[in-house]
């Protein structure tokens, strides 16, 4: 048995206790009982005068590549386009042995209007190929040469689901927006090899046991990406408990899905996976991201009076797939950014609760951008678990300088409806989406209740409405996205519930401000075990 000592714990009622005690995983006394001794050989566990919380959970993330972009050149430090382009040069002329140079996320923002040309990229690397990710990893910059090999000129016409960015004179500029368009370079990017996804997922969990996270959602994964997780648990390398989203393309989910079946099936059949690694889930894209105006909304943009954005799927094709993967026992999880992508997912999950006879099981939509007032009681309705970043619900450059003049100032009000959606009684699960932007939940916190930037702007926080208490916020990040992962037995402190802990360097309850981002994590325990400490 441990008993943990020394500090506060935050319990499921919101009080604060002195000691608690774990025995095989589990919580067994709390406060006032942790300090009776009779019959117990104890060791105890120093808290150091910190806050011990339930362990955080990421609703939404990208770990295994995460993982693997922490190895390339990151670029999220830089603050304009000649430091980006420095940057790639000087990791370039450092390893001529790669074939290609990848390097990201950087900042949109930075860009004029979040756009950049090949030719500043070719002007340091001109002779090999060059692919950088924007953040919101729907968007590629790439240079001259990396448009030669993929046959990208003047007379390529857009592909399906993308968009070739051009020149005045119609040439390609060297971005590219959107899946369908991205796929024409990644195609020819060797893919990393076994030792490169294995090195990239351990650096993924050490970063997250490092900011006190004990379960994410790998949000879109393939066959491959699972194979890279299965054999971690098989090497005992899953600290963190992960649940895999294999993702639906709407010209092949058919064929995925049974794929995924067969995949899913042997993953649970080995018992080295078990308590670590689950399948359960289906990851559908919506359709993109407002910034780069390929967000599906339901009026036009105002800075493109014509266009509604890029929906990656027709309604009745998206209805069909999630009915059909609802009724084989997945949960459904789908990227909605746009108002017009949010009715479609909600219309979906609806069709697939009358085609089957019952709502799927704890749908998620992911993101939850822009959400109509008319659709906003949807959620609770039909039971959907509104997943959100919390770091994103701030006035940043971004949201600033390329989605607020997108959307005009009465939709551009209506984002990010945190506290909206909770007091209608939707579940609520926050993630990060990491690597799109940080992975730390105490900055997610920190935004969650202020809704401000780090230099406490705006004063009273954007949409000050949404903001939320910091006891509710921490709930969306423990317990909230513990029922996002059907682990009802973890994401709180209390008696019987598993032992998944944060040890937070202080109280972040009695602060509630912008200072909570400033708190260190300095302890992480899974089932009780000690899986990283400062």
């Amino acid at each position: 048995m441990h008993r943990f000592v020394n500090g506060s714990i935050l319990c499921g009622d919101g009080s604060l206790a002195d000691a608690l005690v774990v025995d095989d995983g589990r919580v067994v006394a709390i406060g006032p009982d942790a300090h009776d001794d009779r019959g117990r050989r104890l060791t105890e566990v120093d808290l150091g005068g910190g806050l011990l919380l339930p362990g955080f959970r990421d609703g939404h993330a990208h770990p295994l590549w995460g993982g693997i972009d922490l190895r390339r050149c990151p670029l999220d430090r830089c603050r304009s386009v000649n430091e980006i382009v420095t940057a790639v040069g000087a990791y370039a002329a450092a390893r001529p042995e790669l074939s290609w140079i990848q390097a990201g996320p950087y900042d949109p923002s930075v860009l004029p209007d979040g756009r950049a040309d090949a030719a500043w990229l070719d002007a340091v690397v001109p002779d090999r190929p060059v692919k950088l990710s924007a953040a919101d990893y729907h968007t590629a910059w790439v240079n001259s040469r990396a448009l030669q090999l993929a046959g990208i000129d003047s007379d390529v016409a857009d592909p399906p689901l993308g968009q070739i960015v051009r020149r005045a004179d119609g040439s390609p500029s060297g971005m590219l927006v959107e899946w369908g368009a991205i796929e024409l370079v990644d195609r020819l990017i060797p893919e990393p090899d076994a030792d490169e996804r294995a090195a990239g997922l351990d650096a993924a969990m050490q970063h997250f046991v490092r900011n006190g996270l004990v379960w994410a959602q790998d949000a879109a994964v393939s066959i491959d990406d699972a194979r890279t997780y299965r054999a971690a648990a098989e090497r005992d390398q899953l600290p963190v408990r992960i649940n895999l989203a294999w993702r639906a393309e709407p010209d092949a989910w058919r064929t995925q899905l049974a794929d995924y079946g067969v995949a899913r099936r042997d993953l649970e059949a080995d018992r080295s996976c078990e308590g670590r690694l689950t399948a359960r889930t289906v990851k559908f894209f919506a359709d993109g991201v407002i910034e780069q105006g390929t967000g599906f909304v339901l009026e036009p943009y105002e800075v493109e009076p014509h266009d509604c954005g890029l929906p990656n799927w027709k309604p009745d094709e998206l209805a069909e797939a999630v009915a059909s993967a609802a009724s084989q026992g997945y949960q459904i999880h789908i990227h909605a950014i746009g108002d017009g992508g949010v009715r479609m997912a909600l219309d979906a999950i609806e069709h697939a609760a009358r085609v089957n006879g019952a709502f799927p099981e704890r749908p998620v939509i992911a993101h939850t951008q822009l959400v109509d007032p008319a659709d906003r009681q949807r959620f609770a309705s039909l039971g959907v678990i509104a997943n959100f970043e919390p770091l994103w619900a701030r006035l940043d450059p971004v949201n600033r300088d390329l989605t607020i003049p997108r959307l005009g100032p009465r939709r551009a009000s209506l984002q990010y409806p945190i506290a909206t959606l909770a007091r209608q009684g939707a579940p609520i699960s926050f993630g990060s989406d990491w690597p799109v932007s940080s992975v730390s939940p105490l900055e997610g916190l920190s935004v969650a209740v202020t809704r401000q930037m780090p230099d406490g702007t705006p004063a009273d926080g954007w949409l000050p409405d949404e903001r939320v208490a910091i006891g509710a916020a921490v709930r969306a990040y423990t317990a909230g996205s513990a029922y996002q992962a059907f682990d009802d037995a973890r994401g709180t402190i209390e008696v019987g519930q598993r032992a998944d802990f944060c040890l937070a360097g202080s109280d972040i309850t009695a602060i509630a401000g912008l200072e909570v981002a400033e708190v260190e994590v300095i302890g992480t325990w899974v089932d009780g075990v000690e899986v990283w400490r400062a």
